[in-house]
């Protein structure tokens, strides 16, 4: 491990100095490094060589590039990017102290109904914020929403589409890259190449409905079994059947967020990278539960 990080710290050059890591997963290495120019603490993000693999690295500087024009109180923002001289491709985004809502749910389950509701809402307004601006997420799921003083902040806006290919539409082998399974849409799940805002309202859905039962609404002993019941599923299950503390309103939002819809077609290519079809607002849930007129995206 230690020469490993002599390894990458070499490669890295002097702008970053590497202090720890921070944790590892499907997509990435995390470390805790300091800025040199600035004199900060930062979290960098080394992406797995076979991630990037024939995806040319100005396109992969340039989506990431792109999502760090968002300036939003509940994103983190995306500080700079690059690759190294070895040839992996990294970003930095500022150090936040707290904890990711996966780690919270593994340590307390189910969340309280309110607390449930506060995290959703604020993800909400980071993604309204964010499809204004013809940016979509596509890896939307605990991992990626960050807790800290007592707020959520989405975090890795753009990686996905990074790392994707030019349709924006093929899985990896490791089911990683351009979605979680257990949070991906079925159109998402379907390699659709006009994935619109639906598909990060859906994740929020299901982020939801484990927030309030402990449990994503659909599991399996593979990626694959996730997927097929995501994609024959035609009734969201009901949070309220796991939970029957959540109000039939609160219900409603997390099943309208999920509500199953025809893909909206493989054939055509998606002939606008920056612009998204929005739903109407009225096709878009209010995760409030009832109890705010705050917009989902």
């Amino acid at each position: 491990m230690v020469e490993q990080l002599a390894d990458l710290q070499s490669a890295l050059g002097g702008e970053y100095v590497l202090v720890r890591e921070l944790g590892r997963g499907g997509m990435a290495v995390v470390y805790l490094a300091r800025d040199s120019k600035h004199d900060r603490l930062v979290a960098l993000k080394v992406m797995h060589g076979h991630l990037v693999w024939g995806k040319g690295p100005k396109r992969f500087v340039r989506e990431i590039g792109f999502a760090a024009t968002l300036n939003h109180p509940h994103i983190v923002p995306v500080l700079d990017s690059g690759e190294t001289s070895t040839g992996l491709r990294w970003f930095t985004m500022p150090y936040v102290e707290g904890e990711t809502l996966r780690a919270r749910l593994k340590r307390e389950g189910s969340l309280p109904i309110e607390q449930a509701l506060k995290i959703a809402r604020e993800a909400a307004d980071a993604l309204e914020y964010a499809h204004q601006r013809g940016v979509i997420h596509r890896d939307i799921k605990p991992e990626n929403i960050l807790l800290a003083g007592g707020h959520a902040l989405v975090a890795d806006f753009g990686v996905a589409r990074a790392l994707s290919t030019e349709d924006g539409g093929t899985l990896t082998a490791d089911w990683d890259v351009v979605g979680t399974p257990s949070y991906m849409s079925p159109e998402q799940a379907n390699a659709d190449r006009t994935i619109d805002t639906r598909t990060d309202i859906y994740a929020l859905g299901v982020v939801l409905y484990e927030m309030l039962t402990g449990a994503p609404p659909y599991t399996g002993t593979s990626p694959q079994m996730v997927m097929a019941k995501v994609m024959t599923s035609r009734t969201p299950p009901s949070a309220q059947r796991e939970r029957p503390s959540v109000t039939d309103a609160l219900d409603a939002v997390v099943g309208k967020a999920m509500a199953a819809r025809p893909p909206t077609g493989t054939g055509a290519p998606n002939r606008s990278r920056r612009r998204s079809r929005r739903p109407s607002a009225a096709s878009r849930p209010s995760f409030s539960g009832g109890a705010s007129s705050t917009p989902a995206p």
